[in-house]
């Protein structure tokens, strides 16, 4: 019996401009979250670029784990991760809907179960 889902998703082909725009993706994921009714405990964000190649991370700490972005804008890729622990939060649909809202049309996706 699982305890939690995993889904990790590396998008491709995605816009420098989305990418580097760390306010706008932490807006997306919270709308998201807000959409799946997941209790957000916390959020946090930062932009890379001054020393590092550009990009950004974003994270929102949810009551049953996190949904994390991080971003490499100079390649058009994503690193996604939905993590819940539980059976409250449907992992799926927030999938589905991070899809739609970020555009991601090429990917490869990994879904395990936790515990």
């Amino acid at each position: 019996m699982s305890k939690g889902k995993h889904i990790i998703v590396d998008a491709y082909d995605l816009p420098a401009e989305l990418l580097n725009d760390d306010g706008r993706i932490l807006n997306i994921l919270s709308e998201v979250a807000k959409k799946n009714e997941v209790n957000v405990i916390n959020t946090m964000r930062y932009r890379f670029g001054a020393d590092t190649p550009p990009g950004c991370s974003v994270i929102l700490m949810i009551d049953e784990s996190h949904i994390s972005v991080h971003t490499y804008s100079e390649q058009g890729i994503m690193a996604l991760d939905i993590f819940t622990c539980g059976t409250r939060t449907n992992t799926e649909q927030i999938w589905e809907d991070l899809k739609e809202k970020f555009q991601i049309q090429n990917f490869k996706i990994t879904k395990v179960d936790r515990f």
